[in-house]
């Protein structure tokens, strides 16, 4: 019963909104700016960025504020803005070397090592994604190793190749999945997973 009154209380908000109420504007903007900033700031890394689209993201909202529908969710609404926001600033920057090589840094100090990242799910479904891009053998030998965690010696047996082989296969697969992680066109899914998370 509570939940119900709640979506009423907002409903009546959007619907004050729609008809350009200042007040219903600022009693939205100040429910959701702090947890829209957090999640902003973790997608671009700078408070100043974050507070850049957390602006955009309002003034979209005022600018659009008749044609929002009091019956869906305000919430989602915002978060498709700023998703979108965000990503359109990553793929503007991403013609900027300068702040390519910052990215890079910062993904260096989050991937520390291609096991860490299969500790944790929705990272684990980017190495998924970067696993789709290698080549057949050498992703059977890193998910039979990293993700199975089969010994040199079962996958040797099981795939009739040298440990030898293997070792070269795992390397190949830790610099492409590397490579993967890196490259700005796979922005847009790795902001999604972050988003979610």
């Amino acid at each position: 019963m509570e939940n119900k009154a709640k979506d009423l209380s907002y409903t009546s908000w959007i619907i004050r909104l729609n008809k350009g109420e200042m007040e219903a504007f600022e009693w939205l903007y100040n429910t959701y700016k702090h947890q829209l900033a957090g999640n902003l700031l973790k997608l671009v890394k700078s408070s100043d960025i974050a507070e850049d689209i957390l602006h955009d993201v309002f003034v979209k909202v005022w600018e659009n504020r008749g044609k929002i529908d009091p019956e869906r969710s305000f919430e989602g609404y915002l978060y498709r803005i700023a998703a979108n926001m965000v990503t359109d600033f990553y793929r503007k920057i991403s013609k900027d070397r300068n702040y390519q090589q910052y990215l890079i840094a910062i993904q260096e100090t989050v991937y520390q090592h291609i096991d860490e990242l299969l500790e944790n799910k929705y990272r684990r479904e980017l190495i998924d994604n970067a696993l789709t891009e290698l080549p057949p053998k050498c992703r059977t030998v890193f998910q039979l190793c990293k993700i199975e965690g089969r010994s040199y010696e079962e996958v040797s047996d099981l795939l009739q190749i040298s440990p030898n082989t293997i070792s070269n296969h795992l390397n190949r697969a830790n610099k492409r999945i590397l490579l993967f992680l890196q490259n700005p066109v796979n922005l847009p899914y790795l902001l999604f997973l972050m988003w979610v998370k």
